[in-house]
């Protein structure tokens, strides 16, 4: 099918101090997008350490050298803007949307805190009691927290980088200190090892003298150097399961290993597709069978990458596959069903027209996603940090549409049972 590419504009320079800039100017509405990507993220914690990364976002909001604790919130706000920060498996992400008049408003407030937020024991203890709090309510207290982003990776993967619990334990939280915090803003969040994206309404020239001017003469620090987080692949089918005490349903979710994303982006696009061929709306072949035939899911959902973020996420990771299931549901007859179809696919191919949807579908989806400007800032960020190709973002809807029948057919057929990890709910609520 034939998408055509996108046009934002993509500029980019790097300061003195290693720091890497990409901006997309876009004059059609008066709003400014601002992001700061630091390469570091839950797969970068040390042994013993765990949700350390998360933790550590929860202090960049507490106050830097020029900036008190709240004021952030308070100058952001004040502004007319909205603001947030975010851990993924990869990076951790800070950012602003305010009306064009207060872009330096935004950068004056990154640069701050890129010298060095305020790590104090007292912030440092406010915010370990903030994130046991943030566990207790999306994991430990919600039916299904946790599923299957937190569960399925230690059944997948052998390695801590890759398995551990990325929200973190509560020992591991408490026992933080003060010197580990200062250890890691030290190593991982220096000029070199972060990325500044704007997008929106800007001009170019006045907006390069102000990133000069904020972020200039902040410290040099290189970027570490990044460790290789590869495995092998499953060689067998593993499976465990869980009682959830909270859910009042069966559910399950399964996960295979698919192509280096970076590496081998040709590769790796197709599995986007078949995820979307699979499970994306009423027409797809996994919502057809699962939930309006055979009635045994009451939802199916498939994406690529534990936290959804197909772009920009490195390798080892997976297509995930995950439905809950309808009452006295069997996680057996979802599997083999899932299995049934793929082989249809892998030997019998798309129907006429399949395909095309799809592709559309994606890129309708994608083309949203950009429209807002911090829907370009962030992730072109993340394509500059993990491929040198924040341009990328005007590429993705081409590179879609020329994926061919042959390559998700492909795919399919490496979805083999021996290749798959699957973690199981066992509802636990009235029980």
């Amino acid at each position: 099918m034939k998408i055509p590419a996108t046009k934002y504009p993509v500029e980019r320079l790097t300061l003195d101090n290693g720091l890497r800039v990409v901006l997309s100017p876009d004059r059609s509405a008066p709003v400014v997008g601002v992001a700061v990507v630091y390469d570091v993220g839950i797969r970068s914690e040390p042994e013993g350490r765990t949700g350390f990364a998360h933790l550590f976002e929860h202090l960049m909001f507490q106050g830097s050298g020029n900036i008190d604790k709240l004021e952030h919130a308070r100058h952001v706000q004040g502004a007319g803007g909205s603001f947030n920060g975010s851990t993924h498996l990869d990076y951790t992400d800070y950012y602003e949307v305010l009306p064009a008049g207060g872009l330096e408003r935004a950068l004056f407030l990154e640069a701050d805190r890129m010298r060095g937020p305020r790590l104090t024991e007292e912030n440092l203890r406010n915010q370990v009691d903030v994130v046991k709090e943030e566990i207790r309510v999306n994991v430990l207290n919600r039916p299904y927290g946790g599923f299957p982003w937190l569960k399925l990776p230690p059944v997948m993967f052998s390695t801590f980088p890759n398995e551990h619990d990325g929200y973190g334990s509560f020992e591991d939280l408490e026992s933080a200190t003060l010197a580990d915090a200062e250890e890691f803003f030290e190593r991982y969040y220096a000029c070199g090892n972060a990325v500044l994206a704007v997008a929106g309404d800007f001009d170019l020239a006045k907006t390069t003298q102000l990133i000069e001017r904020h972020f200039g003469d902040v410290p040099a620090r290189p970027a570490p150097e990044r460790p290789d987080f590869d495995e092998p692949d499953l060689t067998g089918e593993v499976r465990e399961a869980y009682v959830d005490r909270l859910a009042p349903l069966p559910a399950v979710a399964s996960g295979w290993r698919v192509p280096d994303p970076i590496a081998d982006f040709a590769g790796y696009l197709p599995f986007v597709v078949l995820a979307e061929v699979l499970t994306d709306g009423d027409a797809s072949r996994l919502v057809d069978r699962l939930v309006q035939r055979d009635r045994t899911a009451t939802s199916i959902g498939g994406y690529l990458g534990f936290m959804g973020d197909e772009y920009a996420v490195r390798n080892p990771t997976a297509m995930l596959l995950q439905a809950h299931l309808s009452p006295g549901g069997d996680a057996e007859k979802v599997l083999r069903t899932v299995d049934e179809e793929l082989d249809r696919l892998a030997a019998d191919g798309l129907r006429p027209g399949e395909l095309a949807r799809t592709q559309a579908r994606i890129a309708t989806h994608h083309l949203r996603e950009i429209d807002a400007v911090l829907g370009r800032a962030q992730p072109m960020a993340v394509l500059e940090q993990q491929r040198g190709r924040p341009e990328l973002i005007n590429e993705v809807p081409k590179l879609i549409g020329e994926v061919t029948e042959e390559q998700v057919v492909a795919a399919a057929a490496t979805m083999r049972p021996e290749r798959r990890a699957t973690i199981e709910v066992k509802p636990g609520a009235g029980a």
